[in-house]
């Protein structure tokens, strides 16, 4: 038998037949192996050597999976990736592609499947987004990050690829947050998703959710309120304006009279419960979120009350020919009309104006008025009574006064010194000084001949006995 070789076992076995060329073509594989472990090792002979007894039982070749892959058509590389970043900044989504042959990459927004863009081609009408292309490339990380900018990855790992593929989206608007997706067009469909999310600055919501400028009635209650959108969601503070405290009935004490002061107060409300003058003014809403700039709202809080006046001196002396000053301080709101009168008996009251003899002067200060009338060259027909006025919608007070006149005589007394007698006044005396004696005699005369008198007096207390 030609081109066969038989053996024969021990007796009572069969007989078993091998095909010389198959043996030939098993010694063959063997050796083939043999050099392709030794200059390739077991990984590169896992991509390109046949398994050599699988073969032999099949008739058939068995190639190692990733052998395979290198003929499966594109791969995405590494993920897109998610990213952060700020309204106005630009964000870049990397795709990077192996294998790509034929095919072509778009990139798609994911929420409405709108194409942006084919291959190296923008079809958008949007003009703020833009392909680029790079070939022969390597896939590396794409991670990016600033104060308030871009922040996240688009890639993940570091090979080798035939081309990537970038969308860039600049000047980012709200409206851009969504997911991106990368797309080659096999069949089935490969792709790879990428999101950003978008930062935006806080804004203040006018209108019914904030407070404009507030009037309300002293004891009446009173809510400041403030809202503002924004990502992430803006904390709210309140100042109060010109860094005065912010001044809050203490909860310790039951809504009682007793006050805490805050420098700040964090909460889109801001209560008070049965608000007094004090609490009167402009409060500042600070709304902020970490992503520049910061906003605020100025909210003016007016608490209306009736006028109310206070005179420091009802009764006030001067001698005649000096200048007067009256004053008074009011405390009102909303303003007031402020003036003077002066009583006359049995007549009516007179206005008194600005002129050669009046000066009438009002300095202000929130909801507190200091009135004040000099009356100039001050004569016997000045003394009487006086009124401040003041009047608001809410109400009328008034203030009186009494000028009268102060005599000044001299009164010699103890010392020898002259002092300045005020008769009928209630001013204390001013002492004069320098004054000589108006009769002659040694100044203190009397008073030194007490004295001497005096010690001898008490001298025999002193004696032994």
């Amino acid at each position: 038998m030609s081109g066969k070789t038989r053996r024969r076992c021990s007796p009572g076995t069969r007989t078993v037949e091998f095909d010389a060329k198959g043996d030939r073509t098993v010694q063959m594989i063997l050796v083939l192996g043999t050099i392709l472990v030794t200059f390739l090792g077991f990984d590169g002979i896992g991509h390109t050597v046949v398994a050599a007894y699988p073969a032999v039982s099949t008739g058939k070749t068995a190639l190692h999976p990733e052998s395979l892959s290198a003929n499966s058509g594109p791969i995405i590389v590494a993920p897109v990736g998610n990213q952060t970043a700020a309204v106005g900044k630009e964000v870049v989504f990397s795709c990077s592609v192996r294998n790509i042959g034929k095919y072509k990459v778009a990139w798609l927004r994911a929420s409405d499947q709108t194409v942006l863009t084919v291959h190296t081609r923008t079809v958008t009408h949007n003009a703020r987004i833009s392909i680029s292309h790079e070939t022969g490339s390597n896939s590396g990380s794409g991670a990016t990050s600033g104060a308030f900018g871009v922040t996240g990855s688009s890639q993940a790992t570091e090979e080798v690829v035939n081309g990537t593929w970038r969308l860039h989206i600049r000047q980012l608007k709200e409206s851009d947050r969504d997911c991106y997706m990368c797309q080659i067009n096999t069949s089935p469909m490969k792709s790879e998703l990428g999101c950003v999310d978008i930062l935006v600055p806080p804004d203040i919501v006018y209108g019914g959710d904030t407070t404009a400028d507030l009037a309300v009635s002293e004891g009446d209650n009173a809510t400041l309120s403030c809202r503002a959108t924004g990502r992430p969601t803006p904390r709210i503070l309140w100042k109060r304006e010109n860094n005065e405290p912010i001044l809050l009935r203490s909860s310790s004490t039951g809504g009682g009279n007793t006050y805490e002061k805050l420098e700040t107060y964090n909460g889109s409300q801001l209560q008070f419960h049965r608000v007094e003058r004090r609490q009167m003014g402009v409060y500042l809403c600070i709304a902020s979120n970490d992503v520049p700039p910061a906003v605020s709202k100025r909210v003016t809080l007016a608490v209306n009350f009736a006028p109310s006046v206070t005179v420091p001196n009802q009764l006030l002396g001067a001698p005649l020919g000096t200048e007067v000053t009256l004053k008074c301080y009011v405390e009102a709101f909303p303003n007031t009309i402020n003036y003077w009168v002066k009583n006359h008996r049995g007549t009516n009251d007179e206005m008194l104006l600005e002129g050669p003899k009046y000066s009438v002067r009002e300095e202000r200060s929130g909801y507190k008025v200091l009135m004040e009338l000099a009356i100039k060259g001050f004569t016997e027909q000045d003394v009487g009574s006086y009124k401040c006025i003041s009047t608001n919608s809410l109400g009328r007070a008034d203030g009186t006064l009494r000028l009268y006149e102060i005599k000044i005589g001299f009164d010699r007394t103890s010392r020898g010194k002259e002092h300045v007698s005020i008769i009928g006044g209630l001013a204390e005396a001013a002492q004069s000084s320098g004054a000589s004696n108006a009769s002659g005699k040694v100044p203190g005369y009397t008073n030194s001949l007490s004295h001497i008198l005096s010690m001898f007096l008490f001298i025999p207390v002193l004696w032994p006995r």
